[in-house]
């Protein structure tokens, strides 16, 4: 029995360091010693905060397009329905309309643009690439058109503290806590959920998974409305650190946010790939 575990224990620990979240952990540590030796100021509180809440709209909008990507289809809008969200909210507020009001309006106006690009990938079957590409300029566009070259930045106090306010005694943001939130509920939706093995099995191979009695197309919208409902939510809270809105916000997260996804294991062809590993991998990002 114990020759066994001393065999079987190397092979366990090896199949362990091959793991691409193991390599994301050793990366992300090593980082952190590296920066701490080139400067003292790097592993204090104040710059801990600093640094995620920079990139907390990132790794929120990478979460579901790890689903989606798994799903075997792709969102290339998110940055514009994030730019758009911001400049739908700088518009209300500077029209005397509340937060309160405001923030439900342009998260329905995300799932609303979701559906769209749903729609036209799952109904009318055109490539997610081409149509996401299009909702890309489709939605920078309307942000213009609704905000113009001008910025809203006379946001209440109470809303900036969601960008870059820490929860109390912590130096956590509390984008992160959202971030953390979100990790948790859609990871347990991919990994421990019926719709979590419906989405790798649709990305594996959709035809079977049609045959198997799976709704591929009512999933891959639910997709992509969950898409555009959260890169909306991006949008606010982008707005929120920077306590201004602009139509431009945004602008060149896509890549970024593609590229958490990939480099955190997930397949660019579909059906493999967990929340775990673009979540470490959002912790990475520049």
């Amino acid at each position: 029995m114990s020759a066994q575990t001393s065999v079987g224990r190397p092979g366990a620990m090896s199949r362990l360091f091959a793991r691409w979240e193991t390599v994301l952990v050793i990366a992300l540590v090593g980082l952190i010693v590296l920066g701490t030796r080139l400067s003292p100021f790097f592993l204090t509180p104040g710059n801990f905060a600093n640094l995620t809440a920079a990139l907390m709209e990132v790794a929120i909008m990478a979460l579901p397009m790890t689903l989606i990507i798994v799903a075997g289809e792709i969102d290339l809008s998110v940055e514009s329905m994030a730019g758009l969200a911001s400049s739908i909210l700088g518009f209300l507020w500077a029209a005397g309309v509340p937060l309160t009001i405001g923030i439900p309006l342009v998260l329905l106006v995300g799932a609303l643009g979701g559906l769209l690009n749903g729609l036209l990938v799952a109904r009318a079957r055109l490539p997610s690439l081409v149509v996401t590409l299009g909702t890309l300029a489709l939605f920078r566009g309307m942000a213009l058109i609704v905000l113009g070259p001008r910025g809203v930045s006379d946001f209440p106090a109470g809303f900036t503290q969601l960008g870059f306010g820490r929860v109390p005694g912590t130096a956590v943001p509390w984008s992160v806590v959202v971030f953390l939130t979100l990790a948790v509920v859609l990871g347990i939706v991919l990994h421990g959920t019926w719709i979590g093995r419906q989405i790798y099995a649709v990305g594996k191979n959709s035809g079977a998974a049609r045959f198997s009695g799976v709704m591929v197309g009512r999933l891959k919208v639910a997709l992509f409305v969950l898409t555009g409902l959260i890169a909306a939510l991006a949008g606010i809270i982008l707005t929120s650190r920077l306590s201004s809105a602009r139509a431009d916000a945004g602008q060149g997260m896509t890549l970024t946010v593609v590229t958490v996804a990939l480099l955190g294991g997930v397949n660019i062809f579909g059906g493999s790939g967990t929340i775990r590993a673009s979540s470490w991998r959002s912790s990475l990002s520049p």
